[in-house]
């Protein structure tokens, strides 16, 4: 059996997909572990059971690297890197390495914003993949903006000079033997990279810690079931929206309900009327177990989140989505251009035009055509099964084309 050590960042989005490939190799009998800043969080993602090497390094957030609410485009982006990536990446690097040398791993799973992971592997010569958890940098966004990339590869040499091989060529987003892509082409679009090192596997779902006490009677099968989501990462510039979208909702409880995940309380007592299990209509909560619910929503209304995103679509549910920062509008464009969903501008929308997107995707039956087809070709890509199978033969020394 084989050894694989997973490199992550602080971020639920990032670990999640990681969690089922590692639960999937260890199923097979593989030795995994993992290197990560923050133990607490990926055993609580990962399982209580979970081999976790501890790195310094910062996070994103309260209590980290705290990025103005109204940041938005290449400020976004340049904020994202300087102030998150980059640091976070020296921090991890000595752990990542003290992690390589104790575990002894086949092959390093460095997870596409955890720089550290790819650098790290090709300086002590061991085997690495690339997980990526959004297809963002995967679908040629960056063609064409020539200075952009300039300024990233600036920053990504600056790295493998203090912290990898200097001699060393390999850009640390793009694993030269393998990059498992967690989204399918048929929802990236056109755009989508075709490589013999690329694997495109979907979605990689693993069940997750239950939350407990979710009032499942209180859905109301007569009526329509919407879940209003923006994530782990945007409870500090979410009460507008959340606002707007709680005015669109009141004003159609005649044939859907909401659950809407608050897990900063920004809505209020006064904002949700006491919103709860007395009221039928709307449902505000802290945090809701995602998966099984969406089993039982018609509509999903999120931030573009890939995650958020991929969930539904694999449930087959349309979406209306708001993107923030960073890939979340790439990902909004590959959703609409797939006709699975209706977008709206995150800053500026109304209760109105929010619930005339509502109103869009749940009584067009093309939106959900649309999520019903993307939805089989994510089942059919093999998600955490087939991921772990491409890990297996590049630890057993399978060059990507000899593939079958």
């Amino acid at each position: 059996m084989s050894r694989f050590l997973f490199v992550v960042p602080p971020l639920v989005g990032h670990i999640n997909p990681a969690a089922g490939v590692a639960a999937e190799l260890a199923a097979r009998g593989h030795r995994v572990a993992w290197a990560a800043v923050d133990p607490g969080l990926v055993r609580r993602l990962a399982g209580e059971e979970a081999v976790v090497f501890r790195c310094a390094g910062p996070v994103l957030g309260p209590g980290g690297a705290q990025r103005p609410a109204d940041l938005r485009g290449p400020e976004a982006l340049k904020f994202l890197w300087e102030r998150f990536l980059g640091p976070l990446a020296e921090a991890m690097a000595p752990g990542v390495a003290a992690a390589v040398e104790d575990f002894g791993p086949d092959v390093v799973v460095a997870d596409q914003q955890a720089f550290a992971g790819g650098l790290v592997a090709e300086r002590l010569r061991v085997p690495w993949a690339t997980s990526a958890t959004t297809s963002a940098e995967l679908a040629g966004v960056l063609d064409g903006l020539p200075g952009i990339t300039a300024w990233m590869d600036a920053l990504l040499g600056g790295l493998r000079a203090r912290i990898g091989d200097p001699s060393g060529a390999a850009d640390p987003r793009f694993s030269p033997r393998l990059t498992l892509a967690f989204s399918t082409p048929e929802l990236v679009g056109p755009g989508a990279r075709a490589d013999d090192r690329i694997r495109w596997v979907g979605p990689s779902l693993t069940p997750r810690p239950a939350v407990p006490g979710f009032p499942w009677d209180w859905l109301d099968a007569s009526r329509f079931v919407v879940l209003v989501t923006l994530g782990t990462a945007n409870t500090d510039v979410g009460a507008r929206f959340l606002g707007a979208c709680l005015a669109a909702v009141r004003e159609r409880t005649d044939r859907l309900q909401a659950v809407i995940v608050d897990p900063g309380g920004v809505l209020g007592a006064s904002a949700t009327h006491g919103a709860g299990p007395d009221d039928k209509d709307v449902l505000v909560l802290p945090s809701v177990p995602q998966l099984p619910l969406l089993e039982r929503v018609d509509a999903v209304v999120c931030h573009a989140g890939h995650n958020t995103v991929c969930e539904a679509l694999w449930h087959g549910v349309p979406l209306v989505v708001a993107p923030i920062r960073d890939d979340q509008p790439v990902v909004a464009g590959q959703v609409t251009d797939a006709g699975a969903g209706v977008r709206v501008r995150f800053g500026r929308v109304s209760a109105q035009r929010l619930g005339g997107a509502l109103d869009s995707v749940l009584h067009d039956p093309a939106h959900r055509a649309a999520a019903e087809r993307i939805r089989a070709a994510f089942r059919a890509a093999g998600g955490s099964s087939a991921a772990a199978t491409h890990l297996e033969r590049l630890a057993g020394g399978v060059p990507p084309e000899e593939e079958q």
